[in-house]
């Protein structure tokens, strides 16, 4: 398993986010559709698993395989561009602006919703046999998921609000340590293990991700969780954007940057 050292897999993350700011519309939304479709069928995989074994641990040492599949495919989730593109503006690559920035990450958050809400759809009509039914075992957690996720958060006020978004923040520090741990290797066993263990953390720490919260919020109202389509936007999804950008953005892309590309001079020592 090949390791760069931190100074090169840096630079590669500065030149991946000049790479995605400056990708076609076009393969933008679909490279992002696919991997909120990926995302959702893993998160599905993964509640699927925990429901049938009881045991919650599985579900989440199973979930990262559809994160490390995504990404071997280079397809892009919204918490990944909000470690990686800022870093090409602040690099002032050619091209590279805060407009620019906020135009890909517009495009990525619309094309993981419309392809973590097509799973969405298959999935509910998979556990109600075509709406023709009550929904399975598992169906019935999705909608307890989405309930306690939004008026759990609503009950506290102010304070499940903090909690929403500092979950938020957890949870992309950790997927994006993910990101930038697949760019430490150069073989595909090396990429896998550096995504697997933090993106097993979020999971089974119950961290909220957006893009996941995108495929189970809708897969709940579908199958009837009692909850509120406003409920969701603002008790979670909102939030959780806001704690998602500022998780990965400060805690990996920015400290790493600074720390490992744009480095302090050294002391003089007399």
């Amino acid at each position: 398993m090949a390791y760069l050292a931190p100074a090169e897999f840096v630079t590669k993350m500065v030149d991946a986010g000049e790479s995605k700011l400056l990708m076609s519309t076009r393969d933008t939304l679909i490279r992002s559709y696919m991997a909120g479709a990926i995302l959702a069928l893993a998160a599905a995989f993964a509640v699927t698993v925990t429901v049938n074994t009881g045991n919650a641990l599985v579900g989440a040492m199973l979930f990262p395989v559809g994160f490390i599949m995504l990404y071997l495919m280079g397809f892009d989730l919204l918490t990944g561009v909000f470690t990686l593109v800022p870093l090409a503006v602040l690099d002032k690559r050619p091209g590279a602006t805060w407009r620019g920035c906020f135009r890909n990450w517009g495009l990525v958050f619309v094309g993981n919703f419309g392809g973590a809400l097509t799973v969405a759809v298959f999935m509910a009509i998979i556990f109600t046999f075509g709406f023709s039914e009550a929904p399975n075992a598992v169906g019935e957690k999705l909608g307890h998921i989405g309930e306690g996720r939004t008026l759990g958060y609503a009950a506290h006020g102010a304070a499940g609000m903090l909690t929403l978004f500092i979950r938020g923040v957890m949870c992309n520090w950790m997927v994006s340590t993910g990101v930038v741990a697949a760019m430490m290797s150069t073989t595909v066993s090396g990429k896998s293990i550096g995504m697997w263990m933090p993106v097993m953390i979020f999971f089974y720490m119950g961290f909220e991700h957006s893009i996941v919260n995108m495929f189970l919020f809708p897969t709940g109202l579908l199958l009837g969780g009692k909850f509120t389509l406003m409920d969701y936007f603002i008790w979670n999804e909102i939030p959780t954007v806001l704690g998602n950008l500022v998780g990965g953005l400060t805690f990996v892309g920015a400290t790493l940057y600074a720390t490992h590309y744009k480095t302090a001079p050294k002391r003089v020592v007399n």
